[in-house]
């Protein structure tokens, strides 16, 4: 895909890939996940052939998923490092909110709120991994009490509605930021954009490829 002249390159390719491929992986856990929590939710094993291929395939799709988000933690842990910016920009983050950033600390490649549903993702897929395996019957019931178990399927229960929710929180804030959802999907973004919501990170790509001045701000993306 050709992009627009004059755009920055946000996210290339195969990051995108590896991005979709966790999303993709999330969403089908999910659903999978609720048909087997409550029978209220049982309805949705249909979207898999049944309960049984349901409880079958769902720790497969686990294991996809850790390997997939291992490859988004490895290219992006390092810009994900919490710093005293981060800080402030959380105690003005009713600015953000009220989508004026003016006055609000410089952002790098990914803000505040960015770095804790990564580092919080970072903390539950282990934990969903660790527990799922424990709970897996097929492969480890033989090596673990029944209450080993059920204590395993609590933890992985709650940790599961956490990164529901978290999950939750990302997608509204990429739907909300006008041009985030394109970055994603066709891995671009206007100069406009990247000095109103992540001036620091732009300067850095300016300084790295000596592109000339510095960006005009330009209010919409």
């Amino acid at each position: 895909m050709i992009r627009p002249e004059g755009t920055v390159i946000r996210y290339p390719t195969m990051t995108r890939v590896n991005h979709w491929i966790t999303a993709i992986c999330f969403v089908l856990l999910t659903l999978s996940g609720l048909s087997m929590f409550h029978p209220i939710f049982f309805f949705l094993s249909a979207l898999f052939g049944g309960g049984q291929w349901t409880r079958a395939v769902h720790p497969w799709i686990g294991i996809v998923l850790v390997v997939s988000y291992a490859g988004m933690v490895v290219q992006f842990w390092r810009d994900n490092l919490w710093n005293q910016d981060d800080t402030a920009w959380l105690r003005r983050i009713d600015r953000v909110i009220e989508n004026d950033e003016e006055g609000v600390p410089e952002v790098g490649r990914f803000n505040a709120g960015q770095k804790a549903v990564f580092w919080a993702m970072a903390l539950l897929i282990p934990v969903l991994l660790f527990t799922g395996l424990v709970i897996w019957e097929v492969y480890f019931s033989a090596f673990t009490p029944l209450v080993v178990q059920r204590f395993a399927l609590l933890i992985h229960s709650l940790a599961a509605i956490a990164a529901i929710l978290i999950w939750i929180i990302h997608v509204y804030a990429g739907i909300w930021i006008r041009g985030s959802m394109r970055a994603m999907s066709q891995g671009y973004v206007t100069p406009g954009w990247a000095w109103r919501h992540h001036r620091k990170w732009l300067r850095g790509l300016a300084a790295t490829e000596s592109t000339g001045p510095e960006p005009r701000h330009e209010g919409a993306p």
